[in-house]
């Protein structure tokens, strides 16, 4: 077993690692080693030296992300080899491999398969990694090995995509990169019977927003014969699912030009002269200037509007900005599905934020249904913050 350095808590400051919670704070540190370097394994104590967890050491106010809680376990490539297996039978438990109708999703999660800053996306034997801290970075060689022997033949080529998501530090000597095998730049992958063009290399998270297959889906089921707004729609995920469900109209809005360009791909790829308009413009403009009564489904899909606690005030007030002019904006009878995918705002943030853009707005609104991230991001139940995305479909009267 290797000599990890060691981190010693306060007094009183391990209740949340006898939880098994698989994040330490720093203000819990009483001492540490003091050779301590980012990206360093150390093992933590509490302040009587009772062994508690060990992680890698991150210099942020998260300063250690927990890999285990067990004393005599190693992080090595056996330990990585053992997590991949419980992710990927978790997977196959839900019909995610071998599914003809769908071949993208979420094969590690972070936090909720017990691997604290590692991320990893399917795309039809694609597999998009993320290191989310210079500590699993350093171990890229092992996981790639594993996630190959775990795999085998479904994986044809692992990515690296990671120069966005470290710290500082790591971004210096992380690049993008094919880590096992090439793959073009523009791969193609499946999602509800619809083919899309995944741009992982320059494309935001890791290519396509996955989270949202099953509220796709059901955007499916509600369109048909409907004049459907798609706003920040990126490269399209809910503009096909509304064709695929016989929408009268689409249009699909988006800020980026290469999303939006993506996203006309999309549609050509899967449909012969939908009624499809595409538009490369601000959200909130457009929605200013539409008239009332157009449209019978508005899906409401942004980036993170708050992506720190020290901005969630203006992140609310955007996101009540853009519901309040849905909401003035849409047909009698029409449906909303609306999104916030910030950590930082809660699903009660989320919910009074409706409250207030329906109010002003001042028309009956119901919620018909509570929407959050597809299965094959699963949370960890020691872990609430992985709950990030939340969204309503809402009935507008």
């Amino acid at each position: 077993m290797m000599n990890n350095k060691s981190i010693f808590l306060a007094k009183n400051k391990e209740k949340s690692l006898l939880r098994q919670h698989p994040w330490l704070f720093s203000g819990a540190i009483q001492t540490k080693s003091p050779d301590i370097n980012e990206g360093d394994l150390v093992n933590i104590y509490s302040i009587n030296n009772t062994f508690l967890a060990k992680g890698f050491w991150q210099n942020d106010s998260i300063a250690v992300k927990i890999l285990s809680f067990t004393e005599n376990e190693d992080i090595n490539e056996d330990f990585f080899i053992r997590k991949i297996v419980n992710a990927v039978a978790y997977r196959h438990s839900l019909g995610l491999f071998n599914n003809e109708n769908s071949n993208i999703f979420r094969l590690i999660n972070g936090e909720g398969d017990c691997l604290p800053s590692l991320i990893v996306d399917y795309y039809n034997g694609l597999l998009i990694v993320q290191f989310h801290s210079v500590g699993m970075f350093h171990h890229k060689d092992i996981i790639t090995t594993a996630l190959l022997k775990v795999l085998g033949d479904k994986c044809k080529a692992v990515f690296n995509k990671s120069s966005s998501t470290l710290p500082q530090k790591g971004k210096i000597f992380s690049k993008d990169e094919f880590l096992y095998n090439h793959l073009p730049e523009m791969w193609t992958a499946k999602e509800n019977d619809s083919t899309y063009f995944i741009d992982y290399v320059f494309g935001q998270k890791t290519g396509f927003f996955i989270d949202q297959r099953d509220n796709r889906n059901f955007l499916t089921t509600l369109s048909k014969d409907k004049v459907v707004l798609n706003a920040f729609s990126y490269t399209g995920g809910f503009s096909l699912a509304a064709l695929r469900g016989q929408a009268k109209e689409v249009t699909s809005i988006d800020i980026s030009k290469r999303a939006t360009t993506i996203c006309q791909k999309n549609i050509d790829l899967n449909f012969q002269n939908p009624k499809h308009t595409i538009l490369t413009l601000d959200v909130l403009v457009y929605l200013d200037n539409i008239p009332k009564n157009f449209y019978d489904i508005i899906v409401l899909d942004p980036p993170a509007f708050a992506k720190h606690k020290n901005n969630l005030s203006h992140g609310l007030k955007g996101y009540r900005a853009i519901n309040q002019k849905a909401i003035e904006k849409i047909k009698s009878g029409g449906y909303i599905f609306t999104f916030s995918c910030s950590q930082v705002v809660s699903l009660s943030d989320f919910t009074t934020m409706l409250f207030s853009a329906a109010a002003l707005a001042k028309r009956n609104v119901r919620i018909v249904k509570h929407l959050f991230a597809s299965a094959d991001h699963c949370q960890n139940i020691y872990h609430p913050e992985g709950e990030y995305l939340k969204g309503f479909i809402v009935y507008v009267e």
